[in-house]
């Protein structure tokens, strides 16, 4: 049996949000977190805090260049103060796209942004927590002004994880040098996650003197399960479709070059142009869905997900929906 710990996602701020952890941790999940889709990422927090003894919980993830670090910093000390130290801060940049369209936000050089974010971050904890005056100046942001009004003061769990979330050399370089983890995308494979993204997490943790045993490698993963074939078969197609809507952009490209499918790449980039998102999927062959996800009915997909991942990730998220047959079985 190796180390991997298993999470899960749960929803957005809804009665269900508290349901859902209490069930996780009931179960014996390690952790649960929470998306930022139409939804905000940070609500639910209070809720899993208060229905959860022990279980981490955390965003996976919040958009950073939407919020000020500032206002990061006040959400994520208030609930590292409320959850007894179990928040973990999960940021992510988002692209383009929906930075500029979306939220009407500037969009300019994300990777040294987000760095600047993780040690803005850091430094405005130090701040909080009494141990330095703030003065943080970058090309980004700066943050200079801290009056005993605004202080929040010292809490118990003052050393908040920071993961990020990285699919580009540059993120997952900064994640070995300034993280506590990586939330790898769910397009993403076993064997990059060991030949490409754990090297280069290496490296970047052996710039500042760490070491990759120091950085979290959290996966998320296509899952292809159910309790009859039938359910799988349904499972395999909505994968199968994703694994179509991923590929069709450049961003993820890296990964389907290092296995050898870039021209799939491009021709799915062609026919999403075009809006033909119904023949997307039938490029994607058995071999890349079996290469891409985690298949196994329920009450085998925690030994095929060790199997798998056990090794080569930290943490593996797993649908909850299945939780009792896999961590029962």
């Amino acid at each position: 049996m190796s180390d991997l710990r298993i999470d899960a996602m749960v929803p957005g701020l809804s009665t269900d949000s508290g349901d859902a952890a209490a069930r996780a941790e009931e179960l014996g999940f390690d952790g649960v977190w929470t998306p930022e889709t139409d939804n905000d990422a940070f609500l639910p927090h209070p809720l899993i805090a208060d229905r959860t003894d022990e279980i981490r919980q955390g965003t996976r993830i919040a958009l950073s260049f939407t919020r000020s670090p500032m206002a990061l910093a006040y959400t994520a000390w208030d609930l590292a103060r409320y959850t007894d130290g179990r928040f973990v801060l999960g940021l992510g940049t988002q692209v383009k796209g929906h930075n500029e369209r979306r939220f009407s936000v500037d969009w300019a050089s994300p990777g040294p942004r987000l760095r600047e974010v993780v040690e803005s971050l850091r430094h405005i904890f130090d701040a909080f927590q009494g141990e330095t005056e703030l003065d943080y100046q970058g090309d980004h942001y700066s943050f200079s002004l801290m009056t005993e009004t605004f202080d929040p003061g010292p809490i118990d769990h003052p050393d908040i994880p920071i993961y990020i979330a990285g699919v580009n050399e540059y993120n997952i370089r900064l994640a070995g040098e300034r993280c506590d983890g990586l939330a790898m995308h769910p397009f993403n494979t076993p064997e990059y996650t060991d030949e490409v993204i754990a090297p280069t997490v290496s490296e970047g943790a052996d710039r500042e003197d760490r070491s990759l045993e120091d950085v979290a490698l959290s996966a998320s993963p296509f899952v292809v399960t159910g309790e009859s074939e039938a359910e799988r078969d349904r499972s395999r197609a909505a994968v199968r479709r994703r694994i179509a809507f991923y590929g069709s952009t450049r961003t993820y490209h890296d990964v389907l070059d290092h296995h050898g499918w870039r021209s799939v790449g491009e021709e799915l980039h062609e026919l999403s142009k075009a809006q033909r998102w119904d023949d997307m999927a039938d490029l994607i062959t058995d071999e890349m869905v079996a290469t891409f996800a985690i298949e196994a009915p329920p009450e085998e997909l925690l030994a095929r997900a060790e199997a798998v991942y056990g090794g080569i990730a930290d943490r593996v998220v797993l649908p909850l929906d299945h939780g009792e047959a896999f961590l029962n079985a």
